[in-house]
């Protein structure tokens, strides 16, 4: 089994704040930051395990939108 890690990097912002500060309000818990794109560098042994690491570090039923992945083999 590999043990190989590559980084993957995920731009994503969350639907939730971008709405709310589009109508000049701000969310409960997460700073105005996350009307725009951010990039998370995640690390796996393939692209479908970064999936699921971001996937639950940042659910999309809370809000997060993910735009891009890329892969950085080093």
């Amino acid at each position: 089994m590999p043990t190989d890690l590559h980084t993957f990097e995920f731009s994503l912002y969350n639907e939730q704040v971008r709405k709310l500060v589009q109508m000049g309000e701000s969310h409960k818990q997460l700073d105005d930051g996350w009307a725009d794109q951010r990039y998370v560098q995640i690390q796996a042994q393939n692209e479908a395990m970064a999936i699921l690491k971001i996937r639950r570090r940042y659910p999309e039923n809370k809000g997060y939108i993910y735009t891009s992945i890329v892969t950085f083999d080093c």
